[in-house]
């Protein structure tokens, strides 16, 4: 009679699963929190960018979790500032990684919310195994190529720029005010060195370096906002912006208009319908139904800003440029005879309309219903 012995297994035999794994990105340090769904997490701090030790607490994880060394990894983070390279260093790595809007995050609203760093990455890893199972329980942001992204770069500054314009020119109006100086001429124009050559005088010494100092900063400003909008002039005259040439065919759309509209929106991101489209831009409705209460709570605002923004200035020029549309006569039918208010509320449905209409005329070529183009340049 035979018998057979049973074989002792190994302490360290792998187990076939993956290890799921949160970030939480400070300034300083960042915070990994890891484990496979069956064990508790185990944390983990690295220094801010530490790719290095990035990579040695996830071999720890898997040993800890008992992982082949080629067991899949899945992790996310928030979207913050520190953009897309963590994303792309991890997919290099072969890592599953998202990014997920941090506004889309469930919260407690039952009382004080207990925020900290352990706990923020918990809560994310918690989230993450339930993203994996099926569940919807965040939004995941769309990643633009490098080329998508740095193509944003020009316009952006451009509006910080514009921003430090105009805070310059009034620094120097409210110095002047003091002293009862209101230049009749444009501050860091072309008349402005005659007239504060004759008037500086009027002004004490160390006032008068002050604002000298932030004239010479107003300059510097001016002289980047005029070679930032050469730069984009030569492109669009090279054909090297199709698209924005595309928009700036329709009246009342600009180049400046067009191409921020091409860099944050229509140039990238590819939408499968229009309630994708409104909800990138936060132009989609908050209904609020419970019981017998049915309220609108107005938009989400939960998108792309400056192209929200850019979109309703521009639903106003179009109401001016562009009577004859049927966007137009839409709006003059339904809001145009009520007040101020009800105004304000339809140009916002009308930013929403028209954004629909100009993907259309970008994506298939469709013209607005009514809308006029630009006559040829000859």
């Amino acid at each position: 009679m035979s018998t057979t012995q049973a074989v002792p297994q190994r302490e360290d035999t792998a187990i076939q699963g993956e290890l799921y794994m949160s970030f939480e990105l400070g300034d300083k340090k960042w915070k990994l929190t890891a484990s496979d769904g069956r064990l508790g997490p185990s944390r983990y701090n690295v220094d801010a960018g530490d790719t290095a030790a990035v990579a040695h607490c996830i071999g720890k994880a898997r040993e800890r979790c008992k992982l082949e060394p080629q067991a899949q990894v899945h992790s996310c983070h928030e979207a913050g500032r520190d953009g897309w390279w963590l994303h792309r260093w991890l997919i290099e790595q072969g890592i599953d990684n998202i990014v997920v809007d941090s506004s889309s995050i469930e919260v407690n609203r039952h009382a004080r919310r207990t925020k900290t760093d352990r706990l923020d990455g918990d809560k994310l890893l918690a989230m993450l195994l339930r993203h994996h199972r099926g569940e919807r329980v965040w939004s995941v942001v769309h990643e633009p190529t490098p080329e998508d992204e740095d193509a944003r770069r020009t316009h952006r500054e451009l509006a910080r720029l514009t921003q430090e314009r105009t805070s310059h020119t009034n620094r120097i109006k409210s110095l002047l005010v003091l002293h009862n100086l209101r230049p009749h001429v444009i501050i860091g124009g072309r008349d402005w060195p005659a007239w504060w050559s004759r008037h500086g005088e009027q002004v004490p010494p160390l006032l008068r370096a002050e604002i000298e100092r932030e004239s010479a900063r107003l300059t510097l400003v001016k002289q980047q906002v005029r070679v930032l909008g050469a730069e984009r002039r030569h492109e669009l005259a090279d054909g090297k912006q199709p698209l924005v040439a595309q928009l700036t065919q329709l009246r009342a759309i600009g180049s400046k208009g067009a191409w921020v509209l091409v860099k944050e929106l229509f140039g990238w991101r590819r939408f499968a319908n229009r309630r994708e489209l409104a909800g990138c831009l936060g132009l989609a409705p908050t209904p609020y139904a419970s019981g017998d209460s049915q309220i609108e709570q107005g938009i989400s605002r939960a998108g792309n800003k400056r192209a929200r923004v850019l979109l309703v200035e521009l639903a106003w020029s179009w109401l001016r440029l562009q009577p004859d549309s049927a966007l137009t006569q839409w709006f003059n039918g339904r809001f145009a005879v009520g007040g101020k208010r009800m105004r304000r509320v339809g140009i916002i449905a009308l930013a929403r309309r028209l954004a629909i209409a100009l993907w259309r005329y970008l994506q298939y070529g469709e013209i607005p219903a009514g809308a006029t183009l630009k006559p040829a340049a000859t």
